[in-house]
């Protein structure tokens, strides 16, 4: 028995969902590929899969043993890759997942640029502001904000964003600019999903002050954008990240709300599986991606370095 070309096709049955479709993929037989599963199951001693008439499904030993599988494939492919330069080596799929709001305005340009100085490279870009399992989704890497506490992953920080709160001066001119915290209590608000809990908005003041503001939303979404176009035609005061807000704020469609107080800042991470090799693109992109943020002052002024974490 082969046992990489065995390893290769479970992971294949893995990724189809069917022994035949796996076998149709490469090219073989049915019973090729089931012998060949027959064999290194007999090898490891263990079964892989529960088979019945219609469905395969992976026992506990296969799901544990796929991600080993997976990991030795991939360094087999990395090392294949290496020998043939960095042209090979930075080609195939990178996927990776990004918020809405930064991954369609502060990362867009950044993402073209890297696929233009790497043509090989298949680069698939997820943009959600819901929740993604990096690990079950097979994402190589991930731009998370917040806080990060997932032992699988691997945690690199990038820099960190300020919040503040803008709203439409069409709005400000009908229902009034507050001057204090104490007076936001009286307007509606534009939140996204995930921003405020508890009916409450923390916010931080000039000196360092720390205030509790109840709200009221009138309008709430789990997209930045479509956060974004809401506040612009005055539905309300909104709470995002300062980049996201200076094209608005340039050209008068927002102003600021309480310009010395903000919400307390967000961090911004990249994330990638620690259970799995880190193939050269993943490293390439995360380092080429720190730079551009600095750079272009994604968190300040231009090359400011973030703080150590």
């Amino acid at each position: 028995m082969d046992r990489l070309t065995a390893m290769a096709s479970f992971v294949r049955i893995c990724e189809l969902g069917s022994f035949s479709a796996a076998a149709q993929d490469f090219g073989i037989s049915q019973p090729s590929i089931s012998q060949q599963i027959r064999g290194l199951e007999a090898h490891l001693g263990v079964r892989l899969f529960n088979r019945t008439t219609r469905h395969v499904t992976l026992t506990d030993a296969g799901a544990s043993y796929l991600e080993r599988a997976r990991d030795i494939l991939e360094r087999l492919d990395e090392a294949d890759r290496t020998v043939g330069g960095l042209d090979q080596a930075m080609s195939g799929r990178l996927a990776v997942s990004a918020p809405v709001g930064l991954g369609g305005t502060v990362l867009a340009n950044f993402f073209i640029e890297f696929k233009r100085a790497y043509p090989d490279l298949v680069l698939d870009i997820s943009l959600s502001d819901s929740f993604v399992d990096v690990v079950a989704e097979r994402i190589d890497v991930a731009i998370r904000l917040g806080a990060i506490s997932d032992d699988r992953l691997v945690v690199r920080r990038l820099g960190t964003v300020e919040r503040c709160l803008a709203a439409a001066p069409a709005y400000l001119a009908r229902n009034g600019k507050p001057q204090h915290p104490s007076d936001l209590a009286d307007h509606e608000y534009v939140i996204h999903s995930q921003q405020v809990a508890g009916g409450t908005l923390p916010l931080i003041g000039p000196k360092g002050e720390r205030v509790e503001v109840p709200v009221r939303s009138t309008f709430r979404t789990d997209n930045a954008l479509l956060m974004r176009e809401a506040l612009v035609a005055g539905l309300g005061i909104g709470l995002m990240h300062r980049k996201l807000f200076d094209p608005l704020l340039a050209d008068q469609r927002l102003e600021y709300v309480l310009p010395g107080w903000h919400y307390p800042p967000h961090q911004v991470h990249a994330v990638y599986p620690s259970n799995r090799y880190i193939p050269l693109k993943v490293r390439r992109f995360v380092e080429e991606l720190s730079t551009y943020l600095r750079t272009v002052g994604a968190f300040g002024r231009p090359n400011q370095e973030p703080q150590s974490a």
